[in-house]
C-alpha cells in the first residue's frame, strides 16, 4: 500500500531507494533468570562489554581529532555517560540482586534513567535521554557479539547508493561512520535543521528529511521509498505513475546539476553587467572546502555556535582563534564574515536556566553583553585571527543604539588589550550588524551611522515580524517569506543601505532559494550568502537576469498587499519570456 509522510526537509533533492531501518530492536531483550554460580560470570561479561565500548569510543575520539569539534564533543558526552556509575555500576548491582542476564539489567537501568530525563523541564537536558539510549545500545550490541558499527554496513546484495537510512535519530558515532558511505538519503523520526542528520546530509549533498515522528514504525525494511528533500515529503511504496514521475524529475535534476558545474568559474554578473557577490554560509571550519568547490567568492556567514554547544566547558581563546584562523586561511584572501555567537534560543549555553520564551529572551548579543568576560574572549580570538585574511565581524540580534555602542566599546576594549600585549591584528577590521528584528529594519539609520555593513537574517526577521515561532510545528504553516510586511522590511533595509553607501547582504534561507533570486535582485540585493550547495543554482538565475528590467517590475510587486498575489507575481517574474 502506498502512503505519504511529511516532515522537515533539511537537505534538498530527490532520492529513490530501499529503506534500511536502524532500529532499537537490540534494546528489546528478554529477562533471563540465572543460577547463583553464574552471577559473577554475568557481571564479568557486562564489565567486559562496557570496557570494549569504552575502547570503541576512545577510537572514535582519535578518529575525530581532526574533524568537527561538535562531533568530538558528542563522543565525549557518550564516554562520560558510560563512565557514570549510574550506567557502569548500577546494572552490576541489578544482576547480583535479581540474578538476571546482563542485557536485561542494562536496559532496566536505561529505562529508569530515561524516565528521570523525561521529567526535566529544560528541553536540551531532556534530549540527552537519546544519548543514554545510544550508549546502552552499543553495550547491548557488544554483549550480543554485534558491536555498534556492524548495523551501519550495507544490506547484503544492495548497493549503498540504493539505500535510504530510516532512523529514530542519528548519533555522533553514526555521523562519523556514515561519512565514509554513499547512502541515497537519511530520514529520521526526530531532529531539526541543526540535527546530526541535517549536518551530515548537507555535508554529503544528499536529500534528507527529519521530524517525521513515526517513520521508523510504519516503514519496513526494503520497502521502495521516494524522498523529496526539498518539499519534506516521503512516499512509501509509490504507484508506478508517481514512481515514473519522480524518476524523471530526479534524472532532470541530475542533468541540471551536472550542467551547473560548468558555471563554477563563470563571472557572477547579470545580463546588463551588474556584478553580484555570491558567498557561502558555513557552520564548521571543514565546510571551507565545499564553499570553494561551489565557487563561493567568500564566506558571508560563519556561525560560531559549534564551538560552544554540547560540551561541559567553554572554549578558550586559543581554541577559538585556531578555528577562525583555519577558515580565514582556507579562504585564501577572500572575505570571511564571522558571526559572534548566537546562543540562547534553540542553542542553549547555560542548561541550568530555563526561559519560557527563549527566542525573545537573553540570547545572541544580549547574552554576549551580559557575559563580558566570555565576549572578550571571542572578540580577542577574532581580532587575533584577523591577520590571516579579510575578516568581517557580524553581530546578531541588535535592536537598540545602546547595544551597538556597547558592542563597539567591547571591541575597542579587546583591541586595547591586544595592543597592550603587542599582539598584532587588523586595526581596520569591519564590524556589521544583523537585521533580523523589525525594530532594527524600521530604525535602520542608527545602524547605518555606526556600522560598516549589514546583513539581513531572513529566518529570524520572518519569525519576529509574523510572530511565528519557527520551531513550533503548530504554527509553521504561517511562516511566509512573501508576506508583504517581510518584503517591505527587506526592501526598506536594502534601499536605505544603498542610499547611505553601506553594503547590505542577505544571509538567510531566502538568499539560497533560486525562485526568489530575481525578486531580490529587483529589490537591490547585490550580496547573497547561502549554503554552498545552492550557489550555482542562484548563479544560474543571476546570469539570466537583467536588473534594469527587474527593478520596475519588483517595485510593482512590493505595492501588492496580499501574499497570494505576491506569490503569483513572483512566479510571473520567473517565467521564461514568451516567444512570438
Amino acid at each position: 500500500m502506498s502512503f505519504t509522510l511529511h516532515g522537515l526537509g533539511v537537505s534538498g533533492g530527490i532520492a529513490i531507494g530501499y529503506a534500511q531501518l536502524m532500529s532499537h530492536a537490540t534494546l528489546e531483550v528478554a529477562q533471563l533468570t540465572i543460577s547463583p554460580r553464574m552471577v559473577e560470570k554475568e557481571v564479568a561479561r557486562l564489565q567486559a562489554a562496557i570496557g570494549a565500548v569504552h575502547s570503541e569510543l576512545e577510537e572514535l575520539r582519535q578518529e575525530t581529532a581532526n574533524t568537527a569539534p561538535e562531533l568530538q564533543a558528542f563522543v565525549d558526552i557518550h564516554a562520560l555517560l558510560l563512565a557514570d556509575p549510574e550506567l557502569s555500576e548500577v546494572p552490576l548491582a541489578i544482576i547480583r540482586e535479581r540474578r538476571c542476564n546482563a542485557e536485561w539489567a542494562m536496559v532496566q537501568q536505561m529505562e529508569a534513567l530515561v524516565e528521570q530525563f523525561d521529567a526535566i523541564e529544560d528541553p536540551y537536558l531532556r534530549e540527552r535521554r537519546a544519548d543514554v539510549r545510544q550508549v546502552v545500545e552499543r553495550v547491548i550490541k557488544e554483549l550480543m557479539g554485534r558491536p555498534g558499527r556492524q548495523s551501519m554496513k550495507s544490506a547484503k546484495g544492495m548497493r549503498e547508493e540504493d539505500q535510504i537510512i530510516v532512523a529514530h535519530d542519528l548519533s555522533p558515532a553514526d555521523v562519523i561512520t556514515f561519512k565514509e558511505h554513499r547512502f541515497a538519503s537519511f530520514i529520521t523520526d526526530v531532529g531539526g535543521a541543526t540535527s546530526h542528520t541535517a549536518i551530515l546530509s548537507r555535508s554529503m549533498a544528499i536529500p534528507a528529511i527529519v521530524g517525521l515522528r513515526d517513520a521508523r514504525s510504519v516503514i519496513r525494511d526494503n520497502e521502495l521509498v521516494i524522498i523529496d528533500g526539498t518539499r519534506g515529503v516521503v512516499i512509501v511504496n509509490p504507484d508506478p505513475r508517481v514512481l515514473e514521475e519522480y524518476r524523471l524529475r530526479k534524472s532532470e535534476r541530475e542533468i541540471e546539476r551536472s550542467k551547473l558545474k560548468r558555471l563554477k568559474t563563470a563571472e557572477s554578473e547579470t545580463l546588463d553587467g551588474v556584478k553580484i557577490e555570491l558567498l557561502a554560509n558555513i557552520e564548521l571550519p571543514e565546510d571551507v572546502d565545499a564553499a570553494l568547490e561551489a565557487g563561493a567568492q567568500g564566506v558571508g556567514l560563519f556561525r560560531t555556535e559549534f564551538l560552544f554547544l554540547n560540551r561541559g566547558d567553554m572554549p578558550d581563546e586559543d581554541e577559538q582563534f585556531e578555528a577562525y584562523r583555519k577558515v580565514l586561511k582556507g579562504m585564501d584572501g577572500r572575505p570571511v564574515t564571522i558571526r559572534t555567537f548566537d546562543l540562547g534560543a534553540d542553542k542553549a549555553l547555560d542548561t541550568s536556566r530555563h526561559s519560557t520564551n527563549p527566542a525573545l529572551g537573553r540570547r545572541a548579543i544580549r547574552l554576549s553583553l551580559s557575559e563580558p568576560k566570555m565576549f572578550q574572549v571571542q572578540l580577542r580570538a577574532l581580532l587575533r585571527a584577523s591577520r590571516y585574511g579579510r575578516l568581517k565581524i557580524l553581530v546578531p540580534m541588535l535592536a537598540h543604539a545602546s547595544e551597538i555602542d556597547a558592542t563597539l566599546a567591547a571591541l575597542a576594549q579587546a583591541k586595547a588589550s591586544l595592543r597592550e600585549k603587542k599582539i598584532p591584528f587588523d586595526e581596520a577590521v569591519a564590524i556589521g550588524g544583523m537585521i533580523e528584528i523589525p525594530a532594527a529594519a524600521l530604525a535602520i539609520n542608527m545602524f547605518l551611522k555606526r556600522l560598516d555593513f549589514l546583513s539581513i537574517g531572513t529566518n529570524d526577521l520572518i519569525q519576529y515580524t509574523l510572530a511565528i515561532d519557527r520551531a513550533d510545528e503548530e504554527v509553521s504553516h504561517l511562516y511566509d517569506p512573501l508576506h508583504p510586511a517581510v518584503t517591505m522590511l527587506m526592501a526598506h533595509t536594502l534601499a536605505s543601505g544603498e542610499k547611505a553607501g553601506v553594503p547590505v547582504s542577505v544571509c538567510g534561507e531566502l538568499a539560497g532559494d533560486s525562485s526568489l533570486t530575481r525578486l531580490l535582485l529587483g529589490m537591490g540585493l547585490r550580496q547573497f550568502s547561502m549554503h554552498p550547495a545552492q550557489i550555482l543554482e542562484v548563479k544560474q538565475q543571476v546570469l539570466k537576469s537583467d536588473v534594469s528590467e527587474l527593478t520596475p517590475l519588483v517595485r510593482r510587486i512590493l505595492r501588492l498587499e496580499e501574499p497570494g498575489k505576491i506569490r503569483e507575481a513572483v512566479e510571473r517574474l520567473n517565467a521564461p519570456p514568451t516567444v512570438n
